[in-house]
């Protein structure tokens, strides 16, 4: 989930008191009164300091999986490159931004803002990339300098797949947008930088040359979740078995947090958090300790994984607070017809038999929100790669921001028009070319 760099480093004591001082602001809460009068407040404050702890957890916390990207990959070499220290030709803005990485327009300090304004930082530069990673402004990527400034280590957070920026300063720098998906990442070339690809050819039990395949077979915006569980790289037709990045916004009262169910959204944590991530933390999920379905996880012990201290499950319930409160981002204005979308609302909840699974307000279904691969019309490659065997019935809200690089769990449909058309062959609904449409500007203003 990168000397006009120089002069970025210079400001970074400054950086430092700005990032101390509104740390302090954040932590600073009023002493409860015992008059019963002060619950009210008591409560909104400690929900208040729940909802920033699970954001801080969200955009910050490694939970230690440092000591893989780092440590064991070595990624952070590659991001220094050989003139700093590390290996090859370094990570420079430039680059970083090309392979989808974000950077947080607000951690810059004014200085640094305008001195990218005037053209006067280098982009090209490693340095530069280092200076950023030391602002905690490369969104999702968290850097670990010794006494001297140089970087040691280098870990990842929820932030790398799951936010993006609004581009308001420029394309891949603005404010950020938590729970987004990051469409853009190309985590495959991402993971494909590290010097030392030993810990995950050991884990698959495959050479470097196979392994990078696999990984170059991703793109931007997607991600193997489950290769590291069976192995499976590819699908039978050879298309990459990789799947989008899903966004972490509006799913408060949806039951099953991913494409195949696997868990509810603390389970989906603490899975990505250990497994995935590779933090340091416990994860428990018996399914995992088989071996026909899931070699690679069987053999790994990944149904199994102890740490002391565990830096993981402390965490999980301040970052499903945070979670619970992303909501869908309204579609902008200009992006769909309200007068059809209206007409769709009416097919949506009628003819077009739509609401009968994506029940309102989740989108999704109360209760079991699992569907077997025949109920839709689809084939079951990654269904089966599931305890589950069955795909969720995705909440719709905010599908707009979720549009890049195409919907299903793999993107196989382009457009929402190309899903609707595979419903209304798969139901037999013999809808109109007219109600299609309709039916589309609806789900674009779903929100």
């Amino acid at each position: 989930m990168r000397r006009a760099g120089l002069k970025i480093l210079m400001f970074l004591p400054a950086a430092a008191v700005l990032m101390l001082a509104g740390s302090i602001l954040l932590n600073v809460s009023a002493v409860s009164k015992p008059a019963p009068r002060q619950a009210a407040p008591a409560n909104a404050q400690s929900e208040h300091r729940l909802f920033s702890q699970g954001r801080d957890v969200f955009r910050y916390d490694t939970f230690g999986d440092q000591s893989f990207w780092g440590g064991g990959l070595q990624l952070h070499k590659a991001i220094e490159g050989s003139k700093l220290g590390g290996v090859g030709a370094g990570l420079s803005p430039k680059n970083a931004l090309a392979a989808g990485l974000k950077v947080d327009a607000a951690a810059l300090p004014s200085a640094v803002v305008q001195a990218i304004k005037k053209g006067k930082v280098d982009l090209d530069s490693p340095k530069t990339t280092l200076a950023l990673i030391k602002l905690n402004a490369v969104v999702g990527v968290k850097g670990f300098f010794n006494s001297k400034g140089t970087l040691r280590s280098v870990g990842l957070t929820c932030a790398v797949c799951h936010s993006t920026v609004d581009d308001s300063f420029a394309k891949g720098i603005g404010r950020r947008l938590d729970g987004w998906a990051n469409r853009d990442l190309n985590v495959g070339a991402v993971i494909s930088l590290a010097p030392n690809l030993k810990p995950v050819t050991d884990l698959l039990g495959a050479d470097e040359a196979t392994v990078k395949k696999a990984l170059a077979s991703w793109g931007p915006g997607k991600f193997d979740a489950k290769l590291f569980l069976d192995g499976k790289a590819f699908m039978p037709d050879g298309k990459s078995a990789a799947t989008l990045i899903p966004s972490a916004y509006g799913l408060n009262g949806v039951n099953l947090a991913t494409y195949t169910g696997f868990g509810q959204m603390t389970y989906w944590n603490a899975f990505v958090a250990n497994l995935e991530m590779h933090g340091q933390g416990n994860f428990v999920d018996a399914r995992l300790n088989n071996p026909i379905q899931f070699p690679i996880a069987a053999r790994a012990g990944f149904f199994d994984v102890r740490h002391t201290p565990d830096l993981v499950t402390p965490k999980l319930g301040a970052l499903q607070y945070y979670q619970l409160g992303l909501q869908p981002p309204a579609p902008p204005k200009g992006s769909y017809d309200p007068a059809r979308a209206q007409r769709g609302k009416a097919i949506f909840d009628g003819e077009g038999k739509c609401s009968s699974c994506h029940v309102p307000p989740t989108f999704s279904e109360p209760g079991s929100n699992l569907r077997k691969p025949a109920e839709i019309c689809t084939d079951s490659f990654d269904a089966d790669r599931s305890p589950t065997g069955a795909y969720r019935t995705t909440p719709l809200r905010g599908l707009w921001a979720r549009a890049k690089g195409g919907f299903y769990h793999d993107g196989r449909y382009p457009t929402l028009g190309a899903v609707v058309d595979h419903y209304n062959s798969c139901f037999g609904l013999n809808l109109s070319t007219r109600d299609r449409g309709d039916l589309v500007q609806y789900l674009k203003n779903i929100h």
